[in-house]
């Protein structure tokens, strides 16, 4: 992840480009994010985050995140990112029932009577859940106790402003220009 830190302060700049990286990572969002730019005007204050994701939020389904087969009337699931077993467990509870769902592992889950093509196509996450998570964690980086905040969103590219001001038409110019830098 490539962050570019825009600020008077060169200390200032070179600390938050760390926190923001240690901050990211500690919450497993770094993968996530190709290029970060942090505008930092205290003096003002505004602040500007602007993420670009490697990807654009999609939704994700089981054959995602993990493997299927079938043997006679049950089919097996092998998941392969663990960060969506519970929301699989819990789909196919929903789904089939807790007494037709079997977990011999973490990882390995077998159902009786499914439809394998069915299970593959049952959603886990949607894109609308990933940019949640994102701003989110954009949000744990920023200053504390700034409370007028914008958020911007073009496909893969999520920019927050923040200032402790009321968000004046030179502020959100500002913000939304940086935005579009990201976008490219």
């Amino acid at each position: 992840m490539d962050i570019i830190v825009e600020g008077a302060d060169e200390y200032g700049s070179a600390a938050y480009r760390q926190l923001f990286d240690v901050v990211m990572s500690d919450i497993g969002k770094a993968v996530m994010m190709e290029n970060v730019l942090l505008i930092l005007k205290p003096e003002v204050p505004l602040f500007v985050f602007s993420v670009k994701l490697r990807n654009e939020p999609e939704s994700l389904k089981i054959k995602d995140a993990a493997s299927i087969r079938s043997e006679g009337e049950d089919v097996h699931i092998t998941i392969s990112d663990e960060r969506y077993a519970p929301e699989i467990l819990r789909q196919l509870w929903d789904m089939h029932g807790r007494s037709n769902v079997t977990q011999s592992t973490r990882f390995d889950i077998s159902i009786f009577g499914a439809d394998p093509d069915r299970i593959s196509e049952i959603e886990i996450s949607s894109g609308e859940e990933v940019l949640k998570e994102v701003i989110g964690a954009v949000w744990r980086a920023m200053p504390e106790g700034i409370k007028a905040r914008h958020t911007f969103i073009t496909g893969n590219v999520v920019t927050i402003m923040a200032t402790e001001e009321i968000v004046t038409s030179e502020l959100r110019k500002e913000a939304e220009s940086a935005h579009k830098r990201m976008v490219g």
